[in-house]
């Protein structure tokens, strides 16, 4: 998938692919120094969970509905992702070797495009000219305070090689991780610090969230229609649009495409009354099932083994960088008069569509996240590698 949308190999579903390549070699040291953290809950599941991958697909779905459901009574936004999200990683830290297909993965990114594009008014395009000097430095400032905090990462040798230039990028995780290893950096500790992020900023995003927990944005938005017939040809428009979008953003390689496409194929479809966007309960749960699955497990034995004695190094400069972007989201609110949640989630160093996810379970102006979200992540895409290179040179 590295040849296809960006937005899903920033978020979510390469991180196990990636390991199948060169970069899975032994890991030296004993296991015994290795923290008890990385040691299976129970070990005789780790030889369980290297049997058939129909087991451990069985496995990964009972333990997924009843986390996701124990999420969904307490409240918690996106409970449907993260959920499955801690599934994953419960069985690909314990032996699983299972990994999220590729093509139902791009397919949920698809499904949340069409889940965004229901929000989305001309008002924010408006709102967006208005005080777009403010809004693109906000993101340029978040761009420019990580890559700083990755130098000096680097410089204090928090990490080893230049492993932290490359690991705090808040965004383009596939290709800060192709490039890391020719300046010295351990792109396995890269992997696992672009891809914990993802985990940490989904939980904390969802966890702020409930603090300002109101009605769903989906209540905003046009209800389901109620004869069936019309039903099902909405959702069959739906799907069309989701698949004609996502392989436009495929075929020309757009950054995100996957998402974007979709996105403004049926904000554009619908806002001139030609289709009416209908996403139904149970589409949405598979969607979210298999985008929480592509970064859970993602999360090897192996790569925790290898990370464990720098684990608290890396959740330091995970914090640092989530700091940076919620100062920038305080920014917002004071100078711009934008609600505290629809700021930090605009600001939120990714994934993106982790972000939209919870976005739509929370009362916050969705379009208006999407909009930071997509210009973040271009930034990061198109000055990110050249940044973190010119850097690391520097540093060599």
């Amino acid at each position: 998938m590295s040849s296809q949308s960006p937005c899903i190999r920033e978020a979510e579903g390469v991180l196990g692919r990636k390991f199948d390549g060169p970069w899975k070699r032994p890991l030296g040291g004993s296991l015994s120094d290795v923290s008890a953290m990385t040691q299976p809950i129970d070990p005789g599941l780790r030889s369980r969970l290297q049997g058939s991958p129909l087991a451990q697909w069985t496995l990964l779905a009972a333990v997924s509905v009843p986390l996701a459901a124990l999420l969904e009574t307490m409240g918690l936004p996106a409970a449907l992702l993260i959920g499955p999200m801690i599934a994953g990683i419960l069985v690909g830290s314990n032996g699983g070797t299972i990994r999220a297909p590729r093509l139902p993965v791009f397919a949920a990114q698809t499904i949340v495009g069409c889940l965004v594009a229901r929000a989305i008014t001309g008002d924010i395009v408006l709102r967006f000219l208005k005080d777009w000097p403010l809004f693109l430095g906000v993101i340029l400032c978040i761009v420019a305070a990580s890559t700083a905090l990755g130098w000096l990462l680097t410089r204090w040798q928090v990490l080893p090689g230049t492993t932290a230039v490359w690991g705090v990028a808040p965004g383009g995780a596939s290709v800060m991780m192709l490039m890391a290893g020719a300046f010295g950096a351990d792109a396995r500790l890269v992997a696992l610090m672009q891809y914990l992020r993802v985990v940490l900023v989904a939980a904390v995003a969802s966890g702020v969230a409930r603090q300002w927990q109101a009605d769903p944005i989906a209540s905003t938005v046009p209800s389901t229609p109620a004869l069936p017939v019309l039903y099902w040809w909405h959702l069959a428009f739906t799907l069309m649009i989701a698949g004609l979008g996502g392989a436009l953003g495929f075929g020309l390689k757009i950054p995100a495409g996957g998402l974007l496409v979709p996105m403004t194929l049926a904000a554009v479809l619908e806002g001139l009354g030609l289709v009416t966007i209908t996403l139904p309960p149970w589409l949405l749960a598979i969607g979210y099932a298999f985008l929480g699955w592509s970064v859970g497990l993602g999360f090897t034995r192996d790569i925790l083994l290898h990370a464990s004695r720098v684990l608290p190094q890396i959740l330091l400069s995970i914090c640092a960088v989530i700091g940076i972007c919620a100062l920038f989201a305080f920014i917002l609110v004071e100078a711009a008069g934008i609600d505290p949640m629809t700021a930090y989630l605009a600001t939120c160093p990714g994934g993106v569509d982790s972000i939209a996810i919870i976005g739509a379970s929370s009362h916050a102006d969705l379009s208006f996240i999407m909009t930071l979200q997509t210009l973040r992540l271009l930034v990061v895409l198109l000055a990110g590698p050249a940044l973190a290179r010119f850097i690391a040179r520097r540093l060599r």
